[in-house]
């Protein structure tokens, strides 16, 4: 009997690693879902979602008083973990707009790829989200330059201009460029908005941010 429930016990083992390891960020994802089924977020709110550059802007409605945010950026993710899980962190909001942040991990998670191949993970994302939201604006922030990527920035700003290209031939959409404002005179990143990391941003960086999306925001 102890060899069948150590078989068991095995199995089931082995089986959760395999679902862990297909479903990344499964946790973040369920903490959101276990945050929806205490309050669930208003309708006509203004969604957030994308990667860790939104997931770490932990008072992000602090910058924005005058809308209400729902922030679901997570993990490290990239375009195919967005529309993975579109369906959870996306489709049930209704949301009065929705501002995407993601690609920079596609690229630092394969640096083989081009930016025609990121510009089209953001198209089908984008499908993803018009099949249900046909009329809800979309904004896209720009991918961000950062000290510890620095080798990747030719592609982000190649990617950033061919996702910007596509939303101008769609309706109800902005691009928003935070890239050129991050940069000094001499084209680098700004070496003071970052945290140690030099990937992610300090308050000094989010203030950018802050300044340059609010204008593109939909007041209630």
């Amino acid at each position: 009997m102890k060899k069948v429930f150590l078989k068991i016990y095995l199995l089931l083992f082995i089986s959760t690693t395999v679902i862990g390891q297909a479903q990344p960020f499964a946790n973040e994802i369920a903490e959101f879902k276990k945050q929806d089924s205490i309050s669930f977020p208003a309708a006509k709110s203004i969604l957030f979602v994308g990667s860790s550059s939104f997931r770490m802007w932990k008072d992000v409605q602090d910058y924005f008083p005058g809308y209400t945010i729902i922030n679901r950026g997570f993990g490290g993710s990239s375009f195919p973990d967005v529309i993975r899980y579109a369906d959870e962190i996306i489709i049930p909001y209704k949301p009065r707009q929705i501002v995407i942040y993601c690609g920079e991990n596609d690229f630092a998670g394969n640096e083989k790829l081009e930016p025609e191949e990121v510009a089209e993970r953001f198209k089908t994302l984008f499908g993803v989200i018009r099949k249900k939201y046909k009329k809800v604006p979309i904004g896209y922030v720009s991918m961000k330059p950062s000290p510890s990527r620095k080798h990747l920035m030719a592609k982000f700003d190649a990617a950033n201009t061919l996702i910007k290209q596509f939303l101008e031939t769609r309706k109800r959409t902005d691009y928003i460029d935070v890239y050129h404002a991050m940069l000094t005179e001499g084209g680098s990143p700004m070496p003071d908005i970052f945290l140690e990391d030099n990937l992610h941003m300090n308050a000094k960086g989010y203030r950018i941010w802050q300044k340059i999306i609010e204008p593109y925001l939909i007041k209630n």
